[in-house]
């Protein structure tokens, strides 16, 4: 396979990637406590009115001005109530955090963004329906390195049209009999390549692998697809079909056998991409270039 072509659209892929930051949560007040949540709510309000090709709306900045890890320009603190979820305040960023909250201004921004859908200083958020999660402690699982978390232990609340159908607490991690450890996404590809590492990768049709693959733990734990890092439509840019599934089946038989704990979201189990880059020697061994 092509090597070099692929190694450089990687590089810059990462280095794009390097611009991200992570971001400062959302804040409810449920039961009395003040707590993180990950949910944009009120973004999917604004979405509708940003207008095109602007990264401003009602006085927020949307990354331009703002603080790295707080693009929006503002954090929205919401409440459950009477079985129902208010916005109560948007805030400037980490003003939480301060001590003081400048209701004043909070109120001011909410005048403009919601107009008389303000009421007794909160809106209802009855556009909302989904299903709003938060840690119950802070041990977390899974993060998008942007905003959004899975924590082991949570709290899961259901809303439809911004009223609370129900309200429980959910665990997002199972210990299967014999099943390998996913608490900490680094340690995967380490796990994964020291299968690969079992074989020699020499072969009497000079088939090249080096190449970064993604690899697909499914929802019951087990690994279920193999492809290449690109999109399967550009596999012929690097190499040729007979070349492409050997790499994809060697790998495949390889990872066959293992058994994953499993990860949840919301109580809800899921599969999981991990990311693998190998670099085949001409001896037929391998190395793990893997970048985390």
């Amino acid at each position: 396979m092509k090597k070099k072509i692929l190694s450089s659209l990687l590089f810059l892929l990462t280095y794009l990637s390097g611009y991200s930051s992570s971001q400062e949560p959302d804040f409810i007040i449920f039961q009395n406590d003040t707590i993180r949540t990950y949910n944009l709510i009120l973004e999917s309000y604004l979405h509708r009115y940003i207008p095109k090709k602007t990264e401003r709306l009602f006085g927020f900045s949307f990354r331009d001005g703002a603080s790295p890890n707080c693009w929006r320009g503002y954090q929205a603190i919401y409440k459950i109530e009477n079985d129902s979820l208010f916005l109560v305040n948007i805030i400037d960023c980490h003003e939480l955090g301060s001590g003081s909250i400048d209701i004043k201004k909070s109120r001011k921004k909410m005048k403009r963004i919601f107009g008389n859908k303000l009421k007794n200083g909160r809106v209802f958020v009855n556009w909302f329906n989904g299903t709003l999660n938060f840690p119950i402690r802070d041990k977390m699982l899974r993060y998008d390195r942007i905003f959004y978390r899975i924590f082991e232990e949570e709290t899961i609340i259901d809303i439809f049209n911004g009223k609370v159908l129900s309200h429980y607490d959910v665990k997002n991690y199972v210990d299967k009999p014999n099943g390998i450890n996913r608490r900490y996404k680094d340690k995967i590809t380490d796990i994964i390549f020291e299968e690969l590492i079992r074989d020699s990768w020499i072969n009497n049709k000079d088939y090249d692998c080096s190449e970064t693959y993604t690899i697909t733990i499914d929802a019951m734990g087990k690994v279920s697809e193999v492809k290449l890092f690109v999109n399967d439509e550009d596999q012929g840019l690097f190499f040729n079909p007979d070349e492409y599934h050997y790499c994809i089946d060697k790998i495949t038989n390889a990872l066959k056998l293992l058994k994953f704990d499993i990860i949840k979201d919301k109580g809800i189990p899921i599969s999981e991409d991990v990311y693998l880059e190998i670099w085949i020697k001409d001896d037929g061994t391998i190395e793990n270039w893997t970048k985390e």
